[in-house]
């Protein structure tokens, strides 16, 4: 679904990400996981397009990632970050649909497909007319899954989407949004700090260090493969691994 290839990313004398080649499948869930400040958000965002590499190309779906088809191809890709990013001053329903009214579906397209996702993410109809601060942190990232969703995307890119919540609210997400991306065959791509939620979602999981992929594998390989020592004491130090491992 997607190929980096190449990129790297400089600012200035800085390298936020050094050349850096990695394939997303069609179908799966890929996980980047790492310390702090290794590159791996910034390695999403590329591949959103939200930072241009200044080495490298992306394909997305085997288009190369242009200024000129940039638009159309976000289009294609669903976004989630860590806090939502929901727009304030906007209710939960005028937040999901932003972009459906922006490309000009009718309103009957427009509720039907608001109803398909309230369902899909368990999120009551009232919260829909509520503004976000008004919604709990839970109900906040059901609405920005719901956006990122309403177009029905290819690909899902996840940045920390659960990071902010607290571990029971947490938990139960993790289970709804496995089911969601399984249930309707998303590519995912998907930036965590923690390797058993990592290991909960992934079907591969690729763990970087200051700017560089260190090593891709399942979890079983990271573990008992390790490509490094480094490798080796970033699992060692991980809790709650044993029910993957």
């Amino acid at each position: 679904m997607v190929e980096l290839c190449g990129v790297s990313k400089h600012y200035g004398q800085a390298v936020a990400l050094h050349t850096t080649s990695l394939t997303v499948p069609r179908g799966k869930t890929s996980v980047v996981i790492g310390p702090s400040g290794c590159g791996k958000s910034t390695l999403l965002r590329i591949t959103v397009g939200l930072v241009t590499p200044t080495h490298g190309t992306v394909l997305f779906d085997g288009d190369l990632l242009t200024p000129a088809n940039m638009q159309s191809i976000r289009l294609r890709i669903g976004y989630v970050t860590q806090h939502g990013g929901l727009f304030p001053h906007m209710t939960a329903r005028a937040n999901v649909t932003l972009m459906a009214r922006h490309l000009r579906w009718d309103d009957d397209r427009i509720q039907a497909r608001l109803e398909v996702l309230a369902s899909l993410v368990h999120l009551p109809a009232a919260c829909l007319e509520r503004y976000p601060l008004r919604l709990s942190g839970g109900e906040c990232q059901r609405v920005s899954i719901m956006r990122a969703l309403f177009l029905d995307p290819g690909m899902l890119l996840m940045d920390e989407p659960l990071g902010a919540l607290d571990p029971m609210i947490r938990y139960g997400l993790q289970e709804e949004l496995r089911s969601i991306c399984r249930e309707l065959g998303k590519t995912v791509m998907l930036v965590t700090h923690d390797m058993a939620e990592a290991a909960f979602f992934g079907d591969s999981i690729t763990l970087m260090r200051a700017g560089t992929v260190v090593q891709t594998g399942t979890i079983q390989d990271l573990v008992h493969r390790p490509a490094s020592e480094f490798v080796q004491s970033f699992m060692r130090a991980q809790r709650g691994l044993h029910e993957w491992t």
